[in-house]
């Protein structure tokens, strides 16, 4: 099953990249591939919250909704993804956020397997640039709200 790994350095605090990453309902502003967000809910669980909602990805001719279970960890500055329902068999992400002097560290991390033996062959092949390219449109949208 595809997975990726990627550690970047960003001059934004830790705080400022949690909370973009948090944001769920703008990925459709900036993020490829994401035509649709929608919250179905946000729970306060005391040391985290519990938020589960519906992306909609778009790529070419595929176009499918999936549900995910959000756990936001707002003083470990860490977020995990795991999938509900939808096209895959598995997904699973965390991101992780510390501050560093000059900015943060950001660590990323995704696997997942498509339920469709075919969708999951074309995943493998642009897997990784797909995955880049997600954490590069998080990097400009940090430049968008928070200056370079």
């Amino acid at each position: 099953m595809p997975a990726h790994h990627e550690t970047k350095f960003l001059p934004y605090t830790a705080q400022q990249m949690y909370d973009l990453v948090a944001d769920v309902g703008s990925y459709p502003q900036f993020l490829p591939w994401t035509a649709a967000a929608r919250i179905n809910s946000t729970t306060d669980m005391g040391d985290h919250q519990e938020m589960l909602a519906d992306l909609v990805i778009s790529f070419k001719v595929f176009r499918e909704r999936f549900g995910s279970r959000v756990l936001l960890w707002p003083e470990l500055k860490q977020i995990d993804t795991s999938y509900l329902d939808g096209p895959f068999k598995h997904m699973e992400s965390r991101w992780q956020f510390r501050d560093v002097e000059g900015g943060s560290e950001v660590d990323f991390q995704v696997d997942f397997e498509f339920r469709n033996p075919l969708l999951q062959g074309a995943a493998g092949m642009f897997f990784n640039e797909a995955m880049q390219r997600v954490v590069r449109a998080f990097e400009r949208r940090a430049t968008e709200l928070h200056g370079s």
